[in-house]
């Protein structure tokens, strides 16, 4: 068994690097395992050679990418790549290392390898098929880029990472350590996962909405940003599909259209997501009860508010104080 960190120019240098610790660490506190021993780490390039980290940096490898040469259970795992727009996303793919990378991607897939990615570099594997009729995560602010560009992917844009048949992704760069962990756990163990966790101080975190900026999440359609600024004027209030629509100054199936097209969901799930992100950064940054923020949304009943919250950010509104 091996993890083959496969690295391009413009890797986070330190995703990896935190990647590379999760793995040193395991080894260390599993070192009467055998199982752990037989887990072989090594960081690889396309070619053998050295590349350019994201932040400029030169990484040295210790060898070649061989994806021929990986049996099944095998994990390849790429950090995220210096790609922080859409445009960058399009740049990326069009790489001819990448589209490379990409055609050896599906076919290690198929054959049972293991295949992870976190931050930008999961549109790797969205490219080589891998997450078509799977449930896949990416970081946040190209999640409505990924959810336009693969369709046939179950996105969970909050959490922080999902595995489905073999495949895992990972949201936000440091998300990667997340990724580490969950593959530490799924091939040492739980137990030994747990205890790196603690011996690096790498926190639980399930979900990425914490750590959302609402200001990003602004679309560059200018009807979705249009809406979004309605919704945020009307966090109370009731709005069905025709009430925004009339705002909008459009048909309800004109602006469903639009706002699947430039955000990867419906205009009443948009609704969801502005009031439960809004919410918990009242949660997060102020004092006010859970109660006067649930009515502040739209919702009467704090019960129900409480399971819209966990459902759209991982979290309870305690745990989200607990972050302060």
């Amino acid at each position: 068994m091996a993890i083959h960190h496969l690295v391009l120019d413009g890797t986070a240098e330190g995703a990896l690097g935190v990647a590379l610790d999760v793995f040193d660490a395991a080894r260390r506190l599993a070192s009467t395992t055998l199982r752990a021993r037989a887990v072989a780490s090594k960081v690889v390039s396309t070619d053998g050679r050295a590349v350019r980290a994201g932040n400029g940096r030169r990484l040295a490898v210790d060898g070649a990418f061989r994806s021929r040469a990986l049996r099944r259970g095998d994990v390849i795992l790429i950090a995220g790549l210096s790609a922080t727009t859409e445009v960058a996303i399009e740049r990326l793919l069009a790489r001819d290392e990448v589209v490379s990378v990409v055609q050896s991607l599906a076919r290690a897939g198929r054959r049972g390898v293991i295949v992870a990615a976190s931050c930008s570099a999961t549109f790797l594997l969205g490219a080589a098929g891998l997450l078509d009729g799977r449930e896949a995560t990416t970081t946040w602010w190209l999640a409505d880029a990924f959810a336009k560009r693969f369709p046939r992917v179950r996105l969970s844009r909050h959490r922080m990472v999902v595995a489905d048949r073999g495949v895992i992704t990972a949201g936000a760069a440091l998300a990667h350590a997340d990724l580490a962990l969950g593959l530490t756990a799924r091939l040492v163990g739980a137990s030994v996962a747990h205890d790196v966790g603690r011996y690096l101080v790498l926190d639980d975190r399930p979900s990425q909405s914490r750590y959302m900026v609402l200001e990003h999440l602004r679309s560059s359609d200018p009807v979705v940003r249009a809406l979004e600024a309605h919704i945020e004027a009307n966090l109370d209030a009731t709005l069905s599909l025709e009430a925004l629509a009339r705002a909008m100054a459009t048909s309800p199936r004109t602006l469903a259209r639009r706002i699947a097209a430039a955000a990867g969901t419906t205009p009443q799930k948009l609704v969801q997501r502005v009031r439960m992100m809004r919410a918990a950064h009242w949660l997060e940054t102020t004092d006010e009860s859970v109660e006067s923020v649930a009515r502040r949304v739209g919702y009467a009943d704090p019960a129900a508010f409480r399971r819209m919250l966990r459902a759209h950010t991982g979290r309870s509104p305690r745990e989200l104080r607990r972050v302060r």
